[in-house]
């Protein structure tokens, strides 16, 4: 999974805004003295880095894998962050949305561990009280899996 579009929103707005704002700008001002076309086309291009391209990539390249053992959260570009938390681990799985996160199918979800790390706290989950019960159903599994498996089961 990626984090919910709604991460998208600001960036979109701001990108919008800053084009329309570049536009009049360049209209209004621009044939009055040639190199501020120059100047507004700079501040232009750094507010689009800044507050379009960046939260975009980041969007991109951020990841949540659910598998049958772990939960697995990676982010970044160049210096990338991950975290992985086994299933056998997981004490308590619990999500929380606002009312605009609710109707827009997406909340965070907090994963609560034995582990040292403790609690892993991941934004902008989509569908995320399925992902809850999908956790816990997989923790389930996995649970009855080493408990089978495990020493004291029959044919160990």
């Amino acid at each position: 999974m990626r984090p919910h579009w709604r991460m998208l929103v600001v960036p979109v707005v701001v990108l919008l805004g800053a084009v329309f704002i570049a536009s009049y700008l360049a209209a209004r001002y621009g044939t009055a003295w040639e190199p501020l076309d120059w100047v507004i086309g700079l501040v232009t291009v750094l507010v689009v880095l800044r507050w379009v391209l960046v939260p975009f990539v980041r969007w991109a390249t951020s990841q949540y894998v659910l598998t049958n053992r772990r939960l697995i959260v990676r982010t970044g570009v160049v210096a990338r962050q991950g975290r992985d938390m086994p299933l056998a681990r997981v004490n308590d799985v619990h999500f929380r949305y606002t009312v605009l996160e609710r109707l827009l199918g997406c909340g965070t979800l907090v994963v609560e561990s034995a582990a040292e790390g403790g609690q892993l706290v991941i934004a902008a989950v989509p569908h995320v009280e399925i992902v809850q019960r999908e956790i816990f159903r997989l923790h389930e599994e996995d649970d009855a899996r080493r408990r089978f498996t495990g020493p004291g089961a029959p044919g160990y």
